[in-house]
């Protein structure tokens, strides 16, 4: 089995990531963990040797129980972040992650695998809910722009 590509050096951790934004009936689909006080996209880091069209698919599966195909590649995210608590707590965060949107099936589903629950948040209820990445809206708005590029810097998490 490959290694994810990841590292934690002292204080400092990397990870290369690609990420799924799942759309069903006018809501997106966020994961969940007991150990965490907010919502995720789904997605992991890619392994080595993996690009990250396959890392997405592999995830979207491993997360939800879901196969899904790739729409297309919407975001390039360079995310620079601390951490207070959680299981990264302590730690300055350096994530590149790639944002694919997915092709829609037409219907949402029920998922928990180990302990990650999907939940659906309509688009219109985003701002209500403490999601991240917090720029899910302007991914959204700008989907007919091509591949965004977005770099958050110290946006706690």
């Amino acid at each position: 089995m490959a290694e994810d590509i990841s590292y934690t050096n002292g204080h400092q951790r990397f990870r290369y990531r690609a990420a799924a934004i799942i759309i069903e009936e006018g809501a997106i689909c966020f994961m969940s963990s007991p150990s965490e006080d907010y919502h995720y996209s789904v997605g992991g880091a890619a392994q080595f040797g993996e690009t990250t069209e396959e890392a997405v698919l592999r995830e979207v599966i491993e997360e939800t129980g879901q196969q899904y195909e790739i729409d297309r590649l919407v975001c390039f995210h360079e995310n620079f972040f601390s951490n207070s608590n959680g299981v990264l707590r302590g730690l300055d965060c350096h994530e590149i992650c790639l944002y694919y949107l997915m092709k829609p099936k037409g219907k949402q589903f029920q998922s928990q695998i180990e302990d990650e629950t999907v939940h659906w948040i309509p688009i219109q209820e985003l701002e209500n809910h403490r999601v991240f990445p917090t720029f899910i809206p302007q991914i959204l708005k700008g989907l007919d722009m091509g591949i965004q590029h977005i770099i958050t810097k110290n946006e706690e998490q």
